[in-house]
């Protein structure tokens, strides 16, 4: 269902009910559609929003608006429009950082957060010719076939490896430059200390998008409440590659 939020349509999956709502924020590149999974094995404890952040999925490609704490304030407008009050942010790489950005605001009802190889709160350490490769490339269903390659780590359906594809095809340009020219290199640091709430990190060992060490270096340094966990054998996209893993860390994540 889409809802305008700050001039902007954006597209939310909805599932489930519960006295707690989980919010999930993908990755760069990616979609709502990743958590499908996740939120079915949860709809019967939980309410479960996706959100297609602006320029990504089915939600709308504005011509501006894709700073981080842009995107953080989209999320924040839409939790109002859609009357939501207790709730937890599940944000993966990209949605990582954003739900920081929104953490750090510490906005009323907000429980807890779990970030999935979240993108750290400084600059996200992407050599430069990996920037320049993918503003060069993107579009090209070629490219997009080696990112897949690149960032899992596990075996995937077809049907699964030609949805990753599709959503990274389908990011809007003005999306895809924001975020390697602006967003990942956005410096959000200083605004950790206002973070109280439990933090929870989990991370795949065979990440190659984002290095393990990256959380323990880059992020938990600047949170004063975050634990670190980790899937052996496990990619970037977790909530693609190990669904069942992610399911259970939410879960215990929310059980305290």
């Amino acid at each position: 269902m889409h809802y305008s939020i700050n001039n902007t349509q954006l597209n939310v999956l909805e599932l489930g009910n519960g006295p707690l709502t989980l919010v999930f924020l993908h990755y760069f590149g990616g979609s709502a559609l990743e958590w499908q999974v996740v939120m079915n094995q949860l709809a019967g404890q939980y309410r479960c929003l996706a959100v297609d952040l602006r320029g990504h999925g089915d939600s709308e490609a504005s011509a501006t608006g894709y700073s981080v704490p842009d995107m953080a304030n989209d999320v924040v407008e839409l939790l109002r429009v859609m009357n939501v009050e207790a709730f937890a942010l599940v944000g993966h790489s990209m949605g990582g950082k954003v739900a920081l950005a929104l953490a750090s605001q510490k906005p009323a009802g907000l429980q807890s957060l779990v970030l999935l190889a979240p993108s750290p709160p400084v600059p996200e350490p992407i050599p430069d010719n990996d920037r320049a490769d993918m503003l060069a490339n993107h579009g090209q269903r070629a490219n997009a076939e080696q990112t897949v390659a690149k960032i899992t780590a596990r075996s995937l359906s077809q049907e699964v490896k030609e949805q990753i594809v599709i959503d990274n095809l389908r990011t809007a340009d003005v999306a895809w430059k924001a975020w390697l020219t602006l967003g990942s290199k956005e410096d959000i640091s200083e605004q950790m200390s206002n973070i109280i709430i439990p933090v929870a990190i989990l991370v795949g060992t065979a990440d190659q998008a984002l290095l393990p060490n990256v959380q323990t270096t880059m992020t938990l340094p600047y949170l004063k409440t975050a634990t670190l966990d980790r899937i052996d054998g496990a990619g970037h996209l977790l909530p693609w590659e190990t669904p069942n893993d992610v399911v259970a860390f939410i879960q215990r994540t929310m059980a305290g």
